[in-house]
């Protein structure tokens, strides 16, 4: 696997060369679908700025609307967009939904996945077993159940969450959070797609939500091309350029 200050630079280089005398990203012809899925305590608009930048690349942008109530209803949701997709696909997944699309990625139709901040579960694995022998991030003291669901408090939000995004935005996106079921997190997939598909991970080196050395040793078992990013949790928002730069590249290497 390239280092991550390798592989850093690499990636500047070849999203370089993707770019024709039109100023238009060039891509790999056969890759021109990517479906983005959203994680908890957030919606599919998050993906809002990734998206504008892989349409002005000629990519073709599909956000998914999660349900966030179960492990199946997410995969669900998830294998309904990708099948509207006309050919190859890199499935993008943020947070949460990096455990949605280890579950879905082994669809043939998946040429390669990308992880944003993201879980990345084997097939089976008690991922909350796994992330307790890291440090324990401060956003969690937020969360707030009532009636079976739970949500990130505004506190929390703002200043973990998405602790490098303007406070008024951000405050706009705590409002639109996705409510999740309180048993969402104790699911177990029953594939890691990861372990057969070209894979990408970004790093968020500021994270307050998913410790970032659970990310690297995420990405390192995946022996995925990797990015560190000096952002929060929600790099898909403060680093939209990064993210879809990460995406892109991707997309001409699968």
């Amino acid at each position: 696997m390239l280092n991550r200050r390798t592989f850093s630079t690499a990636l500047a280089v070849g999203v370089a060369s993707l770019i024709s005398a039109s100023g238009r990203a060039q891509v790999n012809p056969r890759v021109r679908n990517v479906v983005l899925v959203h994680g908890a305590y957030a919606d599919g608009s998050s993906w809002s700025d990734v998206i504008g930048r892989l349409q002005a690349a000629g990519l073709n942008a599909t956000a998914v609307q999660n349900p966030l109530t179960s492990l199946a209803d997410d995969v669900e949701a998830t294998r309904r967009i990708l099948a509207l997709q006309d050919g190859p696909t890199v499935l993008v997944g943020h947070s949460w939904a990096g455990t949605v699309i280890s579950e879905v990625g082994i669809d043939p139709k998946v040429a390669a996945l990308v992880y944003v901040a993201a879980r990345a579960p084997d097939a089976g694995e008690d991922y909350g077993a796994l992330a307790a022998k890291f440090a324990k991030p401060p956003a969690s003291s937020g969360l707030v159940t009532s009636d079976g669901f739970a949500q990130l408090n505004e506190e929390a939000f703002v200043k973990y969450f998405a602790g490098d995004v303007d406070p008024a935005r951000a405050r706009m996106l705590y409002a639109v959070q996705g409510r999740i079921s309180a048993t969402l997190f104790g699911a177990r997939t029953t594939a890691a797609a990861w372990k057969g598909k070209p894979s990408w991970y970004a790093i968020s080196k500021n994270d307050k939500t998913t410790s970032p050395e659970l990310q690297r040793f995420l990405a390192e078992r995946m022996k995925a091309k990797t990015i560190e990013l000096e952002s929060s949790h929600v790099s898909l928002i403060s680093h939209p350029k990064e993210i879809a730069d990460l995406i892109l590249t991707a997309a001409a290497n699968s």
